[in-house]
């Protein structure tokens, strides 16, 4: 069975649409009041919006009239939050071409991020080359090399090196001498305690910007949609540290806590860019905030 993607994107929901779905339905028709007002913020807080957010939805709500359907400002005030002004697109760049580099700690779903990203791009008509620069986990690049036959894309690794800085490079080389339009780089696993791991995010960071200046270089953070607000505190760490420009979320189809969305770009200005569910290459959806909210809420 086929999904577009606003059906995919519903169905990845499914479980915080469920946790929200008791409370929710409870204040279906009313009315803003201080009651209903009371019930609405124990159901963000449980949806895993966090404190922050959840004040500021109740705060904004309490300045409507009594009157006003608490449901429709609900999703308005949600949307609002989530919408980002501009949000810069590598499919729209003036660069001869793009690098992305995916970063995140182990186990949040990076190597097969960048398979479902690859064959997305591939996909929408684009040239795409898989960078494997996982140096540390000798099973990534193997794992990346098998998305890569099974999406029939470009890879490139270099098992034998220990510095992946140098494969980035050999990369990038080679996708620039095959005029690819986006290469997408693996990168090791690592938390933000690691030091010298997060350096090496900032020195991948010089090859690009200072040996490949025609390419555009984005930064995107797999974070593990199942962690809720520890999600939010791997995305502070490393915000801190390097510069993300956007999210993949990850594992959605599997947790209650969609509402983290929320915090994170309250709280950061990082957008999420992209969601995943499911364990093959067409489960990887754009992020539309739109869609989203009206998919959590109903």
């Amino acid at each position: 069975m086929v999904f577009n993607p606003l059906e995919k994107l519903f169905n990845s929901l499914k479980k915080t649409r469920e946790s929200l779905s008791s409370g929710l339905n409870k204040l279906k028709g009313k009315e803003i009041s201080a009651e209903s007002i009371e019930e609405l913020e124990t159901v963000l807080l449980m949806a895993d919006l966090g404190v922050v957010c959840t004040e500021d939805v109740i705060n904004k709500l309490k300045k409507y009239g009594n009157k006003t359907n608490l449901l429709d400002v609900l999703h308005n005030e949600l949307l609002e939050m989530i919408t980002v002004k501009y949000k810069a697109n590598v499919l729209e760049t003036d660069y001869k071409a793009s690098a992305i580099l995916i970063v995140g700690v182990n186990g949040t779903g990076k190597t097969t991020s960048a398979a479902k990203l690859a064959a997305y791009y591939t996909n929408l008509g684009k040239s795409v080359m898989l960078i494997g620069a996982d140096t540390y986990r000798a099973a990534a690049a193997e794992q990346l090399r098998q998305w890569s036959v099974v999406a029939n894309i470009q890879f490139v690794s270099n098992e034998s090196s220990g510095d992946p800085s140098a494969v980035l490079f050999d990369g990038l080389k080679s996708a620039q001498a095959k005029d690819i339009d986006i290469s997408l780089i693996d990168t090791a696993g690592r938390l933000h305690t690691y030091k010298n791991l997060m350096a090496e995010i900032g020195k991948m960071h010089k090859v690009v910007t200072t040996k490949f200046p025609d390419f555009q270089l984005e930064t995107l953070l797999t974070l593990d949609a199942n962690l809720g607000q520890n999600s939010l505190a791997q995305a502070r760490k490393f915000h801190e540290q390097t510069s993300v420009d956007g999210i993949i979320l990850t594992k959605m189809d599997g947790t209650a806590k969609g509402g983290i969305v929320f915090p994170i770009y309250r709280e950061l200005g990082i957008p999420v860019k992209f969601i995943g569910m499911g364990e093959t290459l067409d489960d990887l959806i754009e992020f539309n905030a739109e869609d989203y909210v009206q998919s959590l809420i109903g």
